[in-house]
């Protein structure tokens, strides 16, 4: 089955299968590189990476509107409590079956906060959908367990944060996707904002495709 894998802008995607659809950090008010409009965004399900404002973005809206469920660390889903968005705690090493497939959490290496409050770990996401399995990085800097991330999930796709400053730059980021080694990589966190990287020309894993998508744009992997 083919999974249509459409680039929202900066980490956010939305992956379907045709009959499912899923999102993953839908950060898209006040984006400066969006193209998509919160309402636009159709899916059953929202993931979260971690707490910081440009990866939570739009998630609750998003949800309310297509009555999807939030799955994120049990931290973020404190944020919404109460207002009848149907929220699944999580923390790395987790993995949740769902009607769609499932999803599982990783570690990762960065911080996690909104409006200066703490959300718990923030986390890679392991996502299987549509008989294919995507790693989304999430925020992070190397670390040699994507190696045996890779081993065990055998993801088809990588989405890796290259934008430095905050996260892994492209030298990194080009280790960190060969550990994985996954067919594909996609770059993201980059290009949003003056002080990341603004091209992906030093991100180049050998034997690994690099797919760069504008945001907007949507890619089918057979």
């Amino acid at each position: 089955m083919a999974l249509e894998i459409r680039f929202l802008g900066h980490s956010g995607f939305v992956f379907g299968d045709g009959r499912h659809a899923v999102v993953i950090d839908p950060f898209l008010t006040g984006n400066p590189v969006a193209k998509t409009k919160p309402e636009e965004v159709k899916c059953d399900a929202v993931v979260l990476t971690h707490g910081h404002e440009d990866h939570v973005g739009d998630a609750w809206a998003i949800a309310r509107r297509n009555k999807a469920t939030v799955y994120a660390c049990h931290e973020i889903t404190l944020m919404e409590e109460g207002s009848g968005v149907e929220t699944i705690g999580m923390n790395p090493g987790g993995r949740v079956n769902t009607a769609w497939g499932w999803v599982a959490f990783t570690q990762a290496f960065h911080s996690s906060s909104h409006s200066g409050r703490y959300m718990g770990n923030p986390c890679g996401v392991v996502l299987n959908l549509g008989g294919k399995t995507v790693y989304h990085c999430g925020d992070t800097g190397i670390f040699g367990d994507m190696k045996l991330l890779g081993e065990i999930y055998r993801p088809d796709v990588a989405c890796v944060p290259i934008g430095d400053r905050y996260t892994m730059g492209p030298e990194l980021a080009t280790r960190a996707a060969e550990m994985i080694g996954a067919k594909v990589a996609i770059p993201i966190h980059y290009k949003t904002f003056p002080v990341l990287a603004q091209d992906a020309s030093g991100f180049c894993p050998k034997g690994i495709e690099v797919k760069e998508l504008v945001p907007g744009e949507s890619w089918r992997l057979g």
